[in-house]
């Protein structure tokens, strides 16, 4: 497989590619004209960040060795990526021949269903094809978005929103998949993805030709442009943006699917906004956000940090944020860390890496990162927008990947707890990113859980064989097919009679039951 990558302005992460020549058709339309919207159609998203046109380059799948010939080189240094990524693993693996064996933790049988495997577009099955555009939020604050299914008129919309670092381009495969039966839109936060600022917040040298500047990097001057003065890519921000998406793009209430971040700013909207949002579900919501304090809720404490999140950050600030920034950026440390999220190493996440790396790239994204990390936290608490939804009645899906390094079970469990209505999946194996490792799991649960709510719940939740089946506990083997070889993981759901003393019950019984010693 062979991808083509649009090369952003240098810094500080550089990599040696070979030039292809080729034509310029596909590239993204700039986002510098007067039109609110930008649109160009694709079936996937791999179209350059909007700084200035950009020389296309042929940069090969290094995941895949055989396919692939030398690995990258980054600068000087050598970083077989491959090798990072597919280490040896103690886990399971999907597709192994044990693997349903390697995953029963049960005694005696566990029902086996069968589900519907993503489009396979070699063998003709068609997926909906994704729009990439452009939305004008405010001025500069070009908002990056994808969306397909627009020909569904009559189907219930659905919002994605991503984790931290990466954008809509993560959702790949479900846009294309739901979006045969939705209309999906997938969003980039302001500050991620390809959402960032096409013109430098806090320049260095505004005296001279900017042009000069184009290979260093923004937002470090010492005085923030006008439209930057306030600028702070907080949860705040990205609680607004959304909020302003849903009425402005999409001009009616949705589903709002969340990832990590995307999880907790889905929460967020919702309970500020529930009237734009017809559910969540959300795909191991991280559960805080932001460490410094928000000037709303303490603002004696905010005084003692003015400059939280603010274009430019303090000088003392900007060096410790550097050396992290270095670190986070380094590709081989990004490869790491895809396959520290991932439990099934056998997934492609070479588009996933390769869209992170090109961000990097972009001369925004160092004073973007830093930004982000220094912001103070929400107004309202991941807890507090959870006891929001409850008041107001918004349906909540939980399906969470066992495996998860980051936002380990207990987190959705918690959830689960508070809110004994809401419908829980947890899927194994699966990791921080499930909706990318078991695409079909999870769009399937999707799937199955909007119908189930369009119809005001008579059609039976995913994997339940009658209604009453929703207040207790269950486990289903789910198999699909993909890419001609069978696939197995092992969904559990909660009922709403879910409590931690009866999880504790059911993990003592098991390995009692294993012994002989009950029944």
């Amino acid at each position: 497989m062979e991808v083509l990558l649009y090369h952003s302005a240098p810094f500080p992460v550089r990599l040696l590619l070979v030039e292809k020549k080729t034509s310029s058709q596909g590239l993204q339309p700039s986002v510098e004209g007067k039109a609110q919207f930008l649109c160009s159609i694709s079936t996937s998203s791999s179209c350059s960040l909007g700084v200035s046109p950009r020389k296309k380059y042929l940069v090969k799948n290094f995941y895949h060795q055989e396919a692939s010939g030398s690995p990258y080189f980054i600068q000087s240094r050598k970083v077989n990526v491959s090798k990072a990524f597919n280490e040896s693993y103690s886990g399971t693996l999907v597709g192994e021949e044990e693997s349903l064996e390697d995953i029963s933790d049960t005694a005696g049988s566990v029902p086996k269903v069968l589900i519907p495997g993503l489009p396979d577009e070699s063998k003709g099955e068609s997926s909906a094809s994704i729009s990439s555009c452009y939305w004008e939020w405010k001025p500069k604050f070009n908002v990056h978005y994808e969306k397909a299914g627009c020909e569904n008129v009559s189907s219930p919309p659905i919002l994605l929103l991503p984790g931290f670092g990466v954008g809509s381009f993560h959702y790949e495969k479900q846009m294309k998949d739901l979006g045969r039966s939705f209309r999906v839109w997938s969003v980039d936060f302001l500050g991620q993805g390809k959402s960032l600022p096409v013109e430098d917040p806090a320049p260095l040298l505004k005296e001279f030709d900017p042009s000069d500047q184009k290979d260093e990097a923004w937002g470090f001057g010492e005085k923030a442009e006008p439209w930057a003065e306030e600028l702070v890519y907080s949860v705040d921000l990205w609680r607004d943006q959304v909020q302003y998406f849903i009425q402005e793009v999409i001009g009616e209430p949705v589903y709002v699917v969340g990832n990590s971040l995307g999880g907790y700013v889905a929460t967020y909207v919702a309970a500020c906004n529930p009237e734009l949002v017809k559910g969540v579900t959300l795909l191991n919501a991280t559960p805080f956000w932001g460490f410094l304090p928000n000037p709303s809720k303490s603002p004696l404490l905010a005084r003692m940090v003015p400059w939280a999140g603010t274009f430019p950050l303090p000088t003392n600030v900007t060096k410790i944020m550097d050396i992290i920034w270095q670190k986070m950026s380094d590709p081989e440390n990004i490869a790491k860390l895809l396959r520290q999220v991932y439990a099934d190493h056998s997934t492609d996440v070479y588009k996933v890496f390769s869209k992170i790396v090109e961000t990097t790239e972009h001369p925004a994204a160092a004073a973007a990162f830093a930004s982000i990390m220094c912001a103070p936290a929400g107004e309202l608490s991941f807890d507090e927008s959870l006891s929001r939804c409850q008041e107001n009645n918004v349906p909540v899906c939980l399906v969470y990947g066992k495996e998860d390094p980051w936002v380990k079970p207990m987190w959705g469990q918690q959830v689960k707890n508070k809110l004994p209505e809401a419908t829980y999946y947890e899927i194994s194996p699966a990791g921080h990113c499930p909706h990318d490792e078991v695409p079909e799991v999870v769009n399937y649960i999707l799937h199955g859980w909007i119908k189930s709510q369009e119809s005001k719940g008579s059609i039976t939740l995913p994997l339940l064989d009658d209604p009453e089946a929703v207040h207790y506990d269950l486990t289903k083997d789910v198999e699909f097919n993909r890419e001609g070889s069978k696939k197995l993981v092992r969904v559990r759901f909660f009922g709403s009679q879910f409590s931690f003393w009866n999880l504790i019950q059911s993990q003592i019984k098991v390995p009692l039951q294993n012994l002989g010693l009950i029944r």
